[in-house]
């Protein structure tokens, strides 16, 4: 396996070590030469098989680093690859397979589609499956980054925890730690929606997810069924499994950016994700977490960002109903104090009352109950979403919609040296004398803030509102003929 895989660093994780009370290593497969560990399992399997079935070339399903891992292998003892791969698979992983010289069939929307049309082919064309996960050379060639922990760790960890999807890296790892030091516990973490694992474990024997409810965000643990073998391994050997949400999933991206400057794929930032929850709840000295891959579209790193800050429980998306007169919406941000606001979304209706978007960055659950209790003291209702799902992904892009129609607004565009408590001194400045009828505000984390401001003001008092503007200091620039403006919000 070593003439292609390579031994990677167990590194150490200082930051989340401290926050979590824990020594906490990360054992690097993000840094293989395909950036995952399924180059040991693909490589393993193809090393053992006869002249006579490298001839006849091999094919593999795959929702993507298998696929590179295949190639690779493939290429390296000059075997012909056809990868099958659902159409939902990023695409940097479809091109790494490509470049690697496979020939790449692209069915299905997802894995068990992929999965069943490769064994079509297969069967057709006499072809060598190569399993990415149910296969005993597969799992021991997953099982040396067990042996490479074992030899690496300084001492003995408490426990380890691996990303799960059919379960060959948790089989492979399980089985050889296990052997060695049986109190080491092995923990294997899922994506919700994806848990094939546990539900196996809770049952007793194999189940079957239903296709259509795979979570397709961890697309490289996105399978229905655990493997034959691998439940096998694991149903002995296997202390616990967690189940990590989205947001959880997020988070971990953005812990392991920090501790590594690498950015995880989802799959591979999953281990982390599910150690910091089971932190929560047990007590370790030293643990692992495998870091199992890092093939992530550059697209979705915009989701990502958006949804770490929640998964980490320290972003709250608060719905507050305010008074809908002057001055009402620059006293609610007063009564929010200087807490670093993270979105602000506001319409002016014509209505008596007001409904804010609103999201606060905190430090820990409680402190986001001690926000929602301060509101409630202050007389304004409020509405806890930060769990809600529709409000996250699309609600708050949506919030505001047209002026009405008897309304006089002008728009302006407006950025601010960004820092804690500059939104709330830049509203003191703007909202001193003018009503305000739109705010849209979302902290990007940037050296500047951005906001986009509508004033109830009319065309004729464009001279005296620009030269107000001008004192306040900030740059502006004004909106009105805007063809988004026109479209969407006057």
């Amino acid at each position: 396996m070593y003439e292609l895989a390579r031994e990677t660093p167990l590194s150490a994780a200082p930051i989340l070590s401290k926050r979590l009370s824990t020594e906490v290593l990360l054992k690097r497969e993000d840094l293989q030469s395909i950036f995952s560990f399924k180059i040991r399992g693909s490589y393993n399997k193809m090393a053992h098989m006869s002249e006579s079935q490298r001839q006849r070339g091999v094919i593999a399903a795959s929702a993507g680093n298998h696929a590179q891992g295949v190639a690779m292998a493939a290429a390296s003892l000059g075997i012909k690859a056809t990868i099958v791969m659902g159409r939902n698979t990023p695409s940097i992983k479809v091109n790494a397979v490509k470049a690697l010289g496979a020939k790449v069939v692209l069915h299905g929307d997802g894995f068990p589609q992929a999965e069943a049309h490769a064994a079509v082919l297969q069967a057709a064309q006499n072809l060598v499956f190569v399993h990415p996960f149910d296969d005993v050379d597969v799992i021991a060639g997953q099982g040396t980054v067990g042996m490479e922990i074992v030899n690496q760790h300084p001492g003995i960890p408490d426990a380890v925890f691996v990303p799960v999807g059919g379960g060959g890296l948790i089989a492979g790892i399980a089985a050889y730690i296990k052997y060695l030091y049986p109190r080491t516990q092995i923990i294997g973490v899922e994506a919700q929606g994806s848990a094939c694992l546990r539900a196996a474990l809770d049952a007793g024997r194999r189940v079957k997810l239903p296709a259509e409810t795979l979570d397709l965000f961890a697309d490289g643990v996105s399978v229905a069924q655990v493997g034959k073998e691998n439940f096998k391994i694991a149903r002995r050997y296997v202390d616990d499994v967690v189940v990590a949400s989205i947001d959880e999933i997020c988070a971990a991206i953005k812990d392991i950016f920090e501790e590594t400057r690498v950015v995880a794929e989802p799959a591979g930032a999953l281990a982390v994700a599910g150690m910091k929850q089971y932190l929560r709840k047990h007590d370790f000295d030293s643990v692992v977490a495998v870091v199992s891959g890092a093939n992530v579209n550059f697209d979705r790193l915009r989701h990502i960002s958006e949804r770490a800050e929640i998964g980490e429980q320290r972003e709250a998306i608060l719905a507050v109903t305010i008074d809908e007169q002057q001055g009402s919406f620059l006293r609610f941000c007063r009564a929010l104090g200087k807490r670093s606001i993270t979105e602000f979304n506001y319409r002016w209706s014509g209505n008596s009352q007001a409904h804010v978007y609103v999201g606060l960055q905190v430090t820990a659950p409680e402190d986001k109950s001690l926000v929602l209790s301060e509101l409630h003291d202050k007389g304004y209702a409020v509405v806890d979403m930060t769990d809600n799902e529709a409000a996250k992904l699309h609600v708050r892009y949506m919030v505001g919609g047209h002026n009405p129609e008897d309304a006089h607004e002008l728009l302006y565009r407006f950025e601010f040296p960004e820092r804690p408590g500059a939104l709330l001194q830049f509203l003191s400045g703007v909202a001193a004398d003018w009503n305000i009828t739109l705010f849209h505000y979302r902290n990007h984390g940037a050296a500047y803030g951005r906001v986009l401001v509508g004033f109830a003001a009319k065309a004729k008092d464009r001279t005296r509102l620009n030269k107000y503007l001008q004192r306040i200091g900030y740059r502006f620039w004004e909106e009105n003929d805007n063809p988004a403006y026109q479209l969407f919000l006057k």
